[in-house]
């Protein structure tokens, strides 16, 4: 076990904030992680688990012990009649690890390309995009608790997992609350792909893809070249322009809520939803207070989607949390709703 001081993060989070860990691991494994529990300096010491950074705000340098998971590995698990299941590593970069997948003939994954991150940090987040979330295609995933140093499984009921949320986003022992956050890293996850493989092409973007393409049935690959088409186009490469994806959840809210607001404002964005609530599209309502291209200091809104706060250069955590606090305020005081992030800020 190699312990490096004094870590520069900017390269590890993908807004692009300087910062640095007062002490860093590597963790390629269990071993690592068993042989620091067992250290007496840095065993029992506050720990924070980073994976491809692109879900956080740097705000100072992490005082914490930062545990840098780097688990590599791909593979096919199982190859049934009915489903598909294969096996990556945590560290894992997602959408390579998407490729792979229909590389080896393996589809069903397609809708979730170009997401930043690992493929570790994907079920903390439930990610989610073009009409498919991660629990869609989830199996099982080995994780190992930073306590007690025992490897441990868990199953999608177990894993908790709702709108970009899962039980690794919530501490134990608030009440009735398993929380995992601060105690489990993620060593490998499993994803059933099922057969025979069935498009999902309900999400509007894609919809215009058919249309413009005239490709009524699309393979997945081609799904998977809209989709990459369709994010490029809207959202900027992370290796060019800083930023966290998606910066706030898209809000839920009754049928009721919806109609008072439509009265007010006939052009929102919304989606009825299965449970019978109905989501709101975030980066409409922060567009319409008027905050797309705006910046705080050097912390902005894209100018192609107002649902991304970006690094102009040199931007500070502070810059990017005070740019994120004025939006809400906007957004709460015009709609009467109250904007969730979905970085955390650290």
């Amino acid at each position: 076990m190699i312990v490096e001081q004094n870590v520069p993060l900017q390269a590890h989070n993908t807004f692009g904030i300087v910062a640095k860990a007062r002490a860093l691991v590597r963790v390629r494994g269990e071993a690592e992680v068993q042989e620091l529990l067992a250290d007496p300096e840095y065993g029992t010491i506050p720990k924070f688990v980073l994976g491809g950074g692109s879900n956080i705000v740097l705000t100072g340098d992490v005082k914490p012990l930062v545990l840098k998971v780097e688990v590599p590995g791909r593979r096919l698990v199982e190859d049934g009649p009915r489903a598909t299941v294969v096996e990556a590593g945590a560290g894992e970069n997602w959408h390579d690890f998407v490729t792979w997948t229909l590389d080896q003939g393996f589809p069903g994954l397609e809708n979730l390309a170009l997401i930043p991150g690992t493929v570790g940090a994907a079920p903390v987040q439930n990610v989610g995009a073009y009409g498919v979330e991660l629990q869609d295609r989830f199996e099982s995933l080995d994780a190992i608790d930073l306590f007690t140093g025992k490897t441990f499984t868990l199953d999608a009921g177990q894993c908790a997992f709702g709108y970009r949320d899962s039980v690794f986003k919530h501490t134990a022992g608030q009440e009735g609350d398993f929380g995992l956050n601060g105690r489990a890293l993620i060593l490998r996850v499993r994803f059933r792909l099922p057969k025979p493989w069935k498009p999902e092409l309900g999400y509007l973007d894609l919809q215009r893809k058919i249309q413009e393409s005239g490709i009524a049935q699309p393979s997945a690959r081609q799904i998977y070249d809209w989709v990459c088409a369709v994010r490029g186009a809207k959202l900027p490469d992370p290796r060019v322009i800083g930023n966290a994806g998606s910066f706030f959840k898209n809000p839920t809210v009754t049928p009721e809520q919806c109609l008072d607001i439509i009265a007010r404002e006939p052009n929102i964005v919304h989606y009825p939803m299965p449970d019978g609530s109905v989501k709101l599209a975030a980066g409409w309502l922060i567009d319409a207070c008027g905050w797309k291209g705006k910046s705080v200091g050097n912390a902005g809104v894209y100018e192609k989607q107002a649902l991304v706060l970006v690094n102009r250069g040199g931007a500070t955590g502070g810059e990017v949390v005070t740019l994120a606090r004025a939006i809400q305020t906007s957004v709460y005081e015009r709609f009467g709703i109250r904007l969730e992030p979905e970085p955390v800020v650290i």
